[in-house]
């Protein structure tokens, strides 16, 4: 089963039984190489859906010391096809990236079209 990192609100029961369609079990770790940022959302209809103008939002910077604390979570291949398509409506795509206890694990950054940088 896919791991999946989370460093925003997908960490609420709220959220994840609207989206995902199930509570969620996972576990506390942090995201290596990454500092917090936020994302300006450009699309009005990303804006009108989400009731606001900017989303939390990671940016690599490739420190080790650099950590971002959040929650692993295992999810289904099907449901990590449905959270690809859910963010990919606020430009946000998905990247592997290297936890503090060693593992790997997918994590969404807000990245429109044309930004690279990403692994």
């Amino acid at each position: 089963m896919p791991l999946l990192f989370s460093y925003g609100t997908l960490q609420q029961e709220d959220v994840q039984l609207s989206t995902i369609g199930r509570r969620l079990v996972g576990r506390a770790d942090e995201l290596i190489g990454f500092e917090p940022s936020m994302a300006k959302l450009e699309d009005p209809r990303a804006v009108a859906e989400f009731g606001s103008t900017h989303h939390v939002n990671v940016t690599f910077n490739g420190s080790e010391s650099s950590r971002v604390p959040g929650m692993v979570f295992e999810i289904t291949d099907a449901e990590l096809a449905w959270v690809d398509a859910y963010e990919a409506a606020a430009s946000y795509r998905r990247v592997e990236a290297t936890l503090a206890s060693g593992g790997q694990a997918w994590v969404y950054v807000h990245a429109p079209a044309g930004v690279s940088g990403y692994r």
